[in-house]
């Protein structure tokens, strides 16, 4: 874990195996000297200055700010910031499970992955198939942890696309580079390097390097040409990571006309023109470890790119590397400096802070596992007490978070807090062990897991409280209340209509009134706003008429929101509950349209004309589209009946006309996420004998959503 400067080992739930993905018992684990320290290093900064030092976030904390106010806005950040992340992204292991659909892998496998935030420091790691590979023969795990380095280095010599004889300078004789110049090597390149460290330039030598350049002592782009023959070198290989623009342009300068610059590492960004213009020089850039990466539908669903289209994916990447490293073509006897038993792993970092000159690559040693042991390993206890102190006390709703997400974070989490008296938070569960342990540290929960078995056991556990993505919502739901737990599962209920069938039939027998409680998140309906609403639209004499608009804003075609029903099933279904709320009869019909956008960047499933007819005649009409401005407030609402007319705008302002209303006007939006969970404890000690949702209009509002969601 990484916090405040400081790498150190914490104890955290295991996690548990996921679809599409591989459990895996690390055996070693490579430290990256360069990305990786430098995410220790800013760690360390203060909050302020970090915040400075990314322009992009300051709209995003202003906005914050606006919406929530100033001292939730900074509660939010701050508590972000300050909480410990993992580290580390490449390592070597044996496969101890593997998750739904994973057909390749099997238990026992002798595995390499890769992957921030995935591929961390742990004993234990779940990760996507894409970025896990078989390690070939008798290949040593220590050698196999380097697989991600490994891998950003044959993306960079593929970008360089050079052939047999050619020159490439490699500029900075880091771990990249001297993986790099045994790549190159084994190519046919002839290779010049250049670094200010003697120490590495030595090594380079015995690694291939042909020609080796001190900058610090000799003029680089001098030297290169009169190795080249005054032509200049064919690619320079940038793998030096330095906040300068010198480097930079001494590489453009070295290169021959229509040479190449491949940026591997890091370099300051000030280039200039002349630099590049009459040597038509090509500026390209070497993402990671190639095609695939920062792709979810690649890296964390698993779908691989047609191999004659893309030859080298990051997976066939890290594949490649293995069996170069298996063969002798690169040797990392000189690069390996050390290796760190695990708990030792603070002292391992802090020596890459201190020491000089700088060690190449560090490596943590985490042991061989007792295969014999594999389901010991598999099906361990994930419970951690973090607060012995903590007493479980009667007369409070007992709770277990499943899923410490943002949401429920800096919205459930702070409310159940405020509600004290009559919720007392037991347990988190989250398949990230380190996101359930500062969660559960900050809020005052007992324990946390990665396994909601252990809370469905809990006899201290009154109510499940689902917070995760939506599309284990439906699954989640039913098998809390098949544990005999009280349910409040943030919206939507389910994202399919076997799923939503499934948790009525529970409901359907004649045991029903002694089952568990089930609430979703809708909300809407319990603000004040919606409440004063609702007593005026109860006493009207004829149906109301009703129009809705959400303003949600745009997201990315491509982000996971707009997958399993997308945002109508997964937002727009609060409007669609608030709806029935204020009619409080049942849908007679329902017509939807769809925008038609003219380019591909928005989509129809998210702009979308609704309108539902109501048995009693009552017409709302839901406009939710994400085409408008950010600047205009995201929700406003009419109601007309009687001659009358009510006008509530973004849960700030509520106006009437032709009748005397209470015209409330509060300075943050209210849209009742405290009044929800006062109304469920009042339902689940007994003080009120019916849901706080009727279950018609949850399961009403849920299918509506889905048919919605469809057009």
């Amino acid at each position: 874990m990484v916090k405040k400067g400081i790498v150190f080992g914490e104890e955290v739930s295991a996690p548990i195996v996921s679809e599409g993905s591989v459990l895996i018992k690390v055996v070693n684990s490579c430290i990256s000297t360069g990305t990786e320290m430098s995410g220790v290093i800013s760690s360390g900064t203060p909050l302020i200055k970090r915040i400075l030092k990314q322009p992009e976030k300051i709209n995003k904390a202003l906005n914050l700010v606006r919406s929530e106010g100033i001292t939730k806005a900074y509660k939010q950040i701050h508590g972000e910031m300050e909480t410990g992340k993992p580290t580390g992204y490449s390592i070597s292991g044996i496969v101890i499970g593997t998750g739904k659909g994973v057909e390749d892998f099997h238990i026992g496998d002798r595995v390499a992955a890769a992957g921030g935030g995935l591929a961390n420091h742990a004993e234990y790691v779940d990760v996507p198939v894409n970025l896990v590979v078989r390690m070939p023969g008798a290949l040593d795990f220590k050698e196999a942890s380097t697989v991600t380095l490994g891998a950003i280095a044959l993306h960079g010599v593929r970008r360089a696309g050079l052939s047999l004889g050619e020159f490439c300078v490699v500029f900075g004789t880091g771990i990249l580079g001297l993986l790099a110049v045994q790549m190159l090597k084994a190519s046919g390149v002839r290779i010049i390097a250049v670094d200010i460290d003697e120490t590495r330039l030595k090594i380079a030598r015995r690694l291939g390097a042909e020609f080796t350049i001190h900058a610090g002592i000799e003029d680089p782009v001098k030297t290169v040409n009169n190795i080249t023959n005054g032509y200049g070198t064919d690619a320079v290989l940038f793998t030096a990571s330095t906040t300068s623009s010198t480097p930079l342009s001494q590489s453009f300068q070295m290169c021959r006309k229509k040479g190449r610059v491949i940026l591997v590492g890091v370099s300051g960004m000030e280039i200039n023109r002349a630099d590049i213009y009459q040597k038509e020089i090509d500026f390209l850039i070497s993402t990671s470890y190639g095609p695939g990466r920062y792709d979810d539908s690649y890296e964390k669903k698993g779908i691989d790119y047609p191999y004659h289209y893309v030859r080298w994916t990051e997976n066939r990447n890290l594949s490649e590397y293995l069996r170069l490293v298996n063969n002798g073509a690169i040797d990392l006897s000189l690069l390996i400096t050390k290796i760190f038993p695990v708990e030792s792993i603070t002292e391992a970092f802090e020596m890459l802070k201190t020491e000089k000159p700088k060690p190449l690559m560090v490596l943590m040693d985490y042991g061989i596992p007792d295969m014999s042991k594999t389901t010991d390993y598999r099906e361990q206890e994930r419970k951690i007490v973090i607060n012995n102190s903590t007493v479980v006390k009667t007369g409070r709703v007992r709770v277990a978070l499943v899923g410490a997400g943002s949401f429920a974070t800096h919205m459930h989490l702070p409310n159940l807090g405020k509600l004290s008296t009559k919720f007392q938070l037991i347990a988190v569960v989250d398949n990230k062990g380190y996101k359930a342990k500062a969660v559960g540290k900050q809020y005052g929960a007992k324990y946390v897991t990665t396994n909601i078995d252990e809370v469905l056991a809990d006899k201290d556990i009154d109510l499940v409280m689902i917070c995760t993505r939506h599309n284990n919502h439906g699954e989640l739901v039913l098998k809390s209340l098949q544990g005999g737990k009280h349910v409040f599962v943030e919206k939507p209920l389910a994202t399919t209509e076997e799923e939503i069938k499934k948790i009525e039939d529970f409901y359907s027998n004649n045991d029903s009134q002694n089952k568990p409680v089930m609430m979703v998140g809708f909300n809407r309906r319990f603000s004040k706003y919606s409440v004063e609403i609702k007593k005026h639209t109860d006493q009207r004499i004829n149906p109301l008429f009703i129009h809705y608009r959400m303003n949600a804003g745009y997201i990315p075609a491509d982000h996971w929101v707009h997958e399993n029903g997308g945002r109508i099933v997964g937002e727009a279904c609060h409007i669609i509950d608030l709806m029935s709320f204020f009619v409080g009869q049942p849908v007679k019909s329902i017509h939807v349209d769809s925008l038609s956008p003219t380019t591909g960047k928005f989509l129809s499933s998210d702009n979308k004309s609704i309108i539902l007819k109501y048995r009693d005649g009552s017409v709302a009409s839901i406009e939710y589209f994400a085409v408008g401005s950010r600047e205009l407030p995201k929700e406003y609402m009419e109601i007309h009946f009687d001659e009358k007319s009510i006008i509530m705008e973004d849960y700030k302002r509520l106006k009437g006309y032709g009748l005397k209303i209470n015209e409330m006007t509060t300075k943050q939006s209210q849209k009742g996420h405290l009044e929800e969970l006062e109304k469920l404890h009042s339902v689940l000690v007994g003080k009120d004998h019916t849901w706080p949702i009727p279950p018609k209009d949850l399961f009403s509002t849920s299918l509506i959503s889905l048919l919605v969601s469809k057009f």
